[in-house]
Parts: structure tokens; C-alpha cells; sequence
């Protein structure tokens, strides 16, 4: 057995002194493409550790293709190409048009923010609900009067509701891998923490916003187009293992496009391999070479080291839990991303859960939480980026009116104090995906 030294845990460290030296030098973090900081730090990795070459490649390989981070590959991929296929045939822009049809016109806010939690439950994706929303809740905002800043607070609040919740959101499927769970279970008990921060931030918008006029939505809406994500959400919400849940979605998104003439044969796959490509490549990437960077800290005693200081002074389930939820806010805060967040705490957080006999299915949900929450605040996050961008609003000035992201942090951490939900406060037997 290797001995615990601090020493492994130098391609770590490594990983976040790239990012603090970006941010110092350029003035965001921005600058330092994720994909590079984990080339860097996982040749940090392998040449920092003893023996043989050969070996420690070796090594470094087979966590990069332990079953864990190749499934998670796998998932990846589908998710990708159902991205892909469904956003070409125009699935996005009529799940966007039925929302705010369906929607009650006559209280805007809360309709917008019951939107873009619906959107982005959809499309597992905060940043496109982001892109798709933003224009509607600018013009919104120039025909109510209401203030730009705070239509655009509500369409990332709900944005990060469906990014926490969603089945095929990056954040969920890392999150479930890393602790082991289903993404069924990871939901129940994730609905459970959040719920109230969404219904008082619901409460507040139907107060803010009732009985502002709001124009019309005159563009006809294609209802055969919602299918695709309808069924995923449905078949998802029941149980149905991911994989088949994706590969039902791909089918019916290139079935839709078909029918509705949204796309050819042809164009259908290369909407497929440029959703897997341009919306998951870096990621799978990065996955690969995290898996073997932290199969190379593990290797040399860092994982138990690190575990071992985290749950030192850990007495009760409280105290590993908020010690996890720090791990994976900071770590969110120095890499602006919150899937790279998950994948760098989440085995962490698996070996501090573990030790402390924390449920898999609630550990993945606080992870996911937390990540999300930090995520929806820092004004140099992809999300209030966009935002900015579509709307001219600085990030700076979204933060104030960023109700549901703060609440959903208050609501997690209300959800370690009290051990709610108490139902998943005790050790789980593990379960098979």
C-alpha cells in the first residue's frame, strides 16, 4: 500500500493554480480551456508519481477506462446526439412556443420561470434554456415594462431548477455515476431539497409580475416536435435505464424530423455526430483524463489522504455533508463549470459518504445541488455569460435578482441541518443502474 502523503495531490493542485494564474493574468478564467488544464495536470500526474514508465501509464489508462467513466463516455455520447437531432429538427423552438402557450400570459415572471424550469428539464441543458429564453424575456421586458434584470434573474433561476433536476443533464449523470445510484432514485430525492426554493420563488414572481400585459404569441406551434423530450421526461420520470431513455429519444427525434420534413435521412446524422462532437466532445475528453488523472492520486495514497482530512474532525453525517458541500462549491468557483466540478469532487465525496454512511442517492443529490447553486451565482459562469450576452445586462447586475439560485443554496443547506428529507438519512444497499 502506498503511504498517504499530501505529495499525490499535486495534479490537483496543479489543476487550480492554472486556473488562479489565468484569472490573474487575463481577468476571468475564462481563458484557460478545460481540456488543456487536464492535459497539463494529468502529465503532472504521471510524471510525478514512481516507478516505471510504462506502469504508470498504465495506470493513468486504466482509470481513464475504469467501467465508471466509460459508461458515463457512453451516456455522453447518446446524450449528444439526442441533442443534436432534437435542436435540427426544431424541437427546441416548439417546446419553447407550447410552454408559453400553455403557460397563463396574464402573470409573466411566474410563467417564464415555469417555462425555463420545463425547457431546461428538457433539454438537460442550462445554458441552451439560457440562449432559447432570453430573447423572449427581452422583449417581454419592453412590453410590460418590467425591469431587464430581473426577467433575465428569472429565466436563469428556472434554467438552473431543470439543470439540477434534468435525467440528461451532465450535472445528474455525473453526479449518479460518481455516488453509484439511479437517476430515478437521485431525483426523488433532489425533487424533495428544492421543491420549496421553487415554490417560494415561485410565489414571489406571481406577486411581482400579476396582471402585467404581455403581447401575443402569434408563431403556430408544431406539436409533433415536443414529443421527442415529452418522452423522454416521461420515460426517464418512470425508471427506464438512461441508455434506453436516450436511444428512445434519438428514434423519435429523427422520426419527428422525417415526418415533419425537419431534416433528411442524411442531415439527421450528421445533426447526431455534430451534437456529439460540438456539444460533448471536450467533455467526454476531459472525462477520460480525469478519470486516469485521479486513478493516479488514488494510486499514490492522495484520495485517502484528502478523505482522511476532510473526515477527520467529522463526527455526524452533518459535518461530512457540509464538508462536501464546500469541496464542490469551491471547486465550482475556481472552474466556473459544474460538471467539471462533480467530476473532480464526486469521487471524493463517494469515499467521505461512504466512510460516513451517507446515502448514495442523497450524497448525489447535495453534490448536484450545490454545484448548481454556485454555478447560478458567479457572474463568470457560461450561464450569466449568455445571459449577458442576449441581453446586454452585466452579470454583476443579474445577481441581486437571482432569487432561486440563493434559495436553492439556503434550501440545501436547511436540508443538512435538519437531515431532510429523513427518509434518505441512512445508508443505502447498492444499487444497479
Amino acid at each position: 500500500m502506498k503511504p498517504l502523503s499530501p505529495k499525490s495531490l499535486l495534479p490537483l493542485c496543479t489543476f487550480f493554480l492554472l486556473y488562479a494564474v489565468t484569472w490573474v493574468c487575463t481577468g476571468t478564467p475564462d481563458k484557460m480551456p478545460i481540456s488543456v488544464a487536464f492535459l497539463v495536470t494529468s502529465v503532472v500526474a504521471v510524471a510525478a508519481s514512481r516507478g516505471r514508465l510504462s506502469d504508470r501509464i498504465n495506470t493513468f489508462c486504466s482509470g481513464a477506462a475504469n467501467p465508471t467513466i466509460l459508461l458515463m463516455v457512453v451516456i455522453f455520447v447518446l446524450a449528444g446526439a439526442f441533442a443534436g437531432a432534437a435542436n435540427a429538427m426544431g424541437a427546441v423552438d416548439a417546446t419553447v412556443r407550447m410552454t408559453l402557450y400553455l403557460l397563463p400570459q396574464n402573470m409573466i415572471m411566474a410563467s417564464i420561470f415555469v417555462a425555463a424550469c420545463f425547457i431546461s428539464m428538457s433539454m438537460g441543458t442550462s445554458c441552451g434554456t439560457i440562449a432559447a429564453l432570453t430573447p423572449i424575456a427581452v422583449g417581454l421586458s419592453e412590453h410590460t415594462g418590467s425591469a431587464l434584470p430581473v426577467m433575465i434573474g428569472v429565466v436563469v433561476g428556472g434554467a438552473m431548477f431543470g439543470d439540477n433536476l434534468s435525467f440528461i443533464s451532465d450535472t445528474t449523470i455525473v453526479a449518479t455515476r460518481t455516488q453509484d445510484c439511479r437517476m430515478h432514485d437521485k431525483f426523488k430525492v433532489n425533487l424533495r431539497i428544492v421543491l420549496p426554493a421553487a415554490l417560494v420563488t415561485l410565489g414571489i414572481y406571481i406577486f411581482q409580475g400579476a396582471g402585467a400585459p404581455v403581447a401575443e404569441e402569434e408563431a403556430a406551434i408544431n406539436w409533433l416536435k415536443v414529443i421527442p423530450y415529452l418522452a423522454v421526461l416521461v420515460t426517464a420520470s418512470a425508471g427506464v435505464n438512461v441508455i434506453v431513455v436516450l436511444l428512445t429519444g434519438i428514434c423519435l427525434s429523427g422520426a419527428t424530423g422525417l415526418l415533419t420534413s425537419g431534416f433528411t435521412v442524411w442531415e439527421w446524422s450528421a445533426a447526431m455526430g455534430n451534437g456529439i462532437v460540438s456539444g460533448m466532445g471536450e467533455l467526454i475528453i476531459v472525462s477520460l483524463m480525469a478519470g486516469g488523472m485521479f486513478e493516479m492520486i488514488r494510486f499514490n495514497g492522495g484520495i485517502d489522504w484528502l478523505v482522511g482530512k476532510l473526515s477527520r474532525n467529522v463526527r455526524s453525517k452533518r459535518r461530512a455533508e457540509a464538508s462536501v458541500a464546500l469541496l464542490v462549491t469551491v471547486t465550482d468557483c475556481c472552474t466556473a463549470n459544474n460538471t467539471i466540478a462533480l467530476i473532480i469532487a464526486g469521487p471524493i465525496a463517494r469515499h467521505i459518504g461512504e466512510r460516513a454512511g451517507i446515502d448514495r442517492r442523497r450524497m448525489a443529490s447535495l453534490l448536484d445541488t450545490f454545484s448548481c447553486f454556485a454555478q447560478g451565482i458567479i457572474p463568470y459562469g457560461a450561464q450569466l455569460l449568455i445571459a449577458a450576452g442576449l441581453s446586454g445586462v452585466s452579470p454583476t447586475a443579474m445577481i441581486p435578482f437571482l432569487y432561486y439560485p440563493f434559495l436553492l443554496g439556503i434550501a440545501a443547506v436547511i436540508a443538512i441541518i435538519f437531515q431532510y428529507p429523513a427518509k434518505y438519512t441512512s445508508g443505502e444497499k447498492k444499487s444497479k443502474t
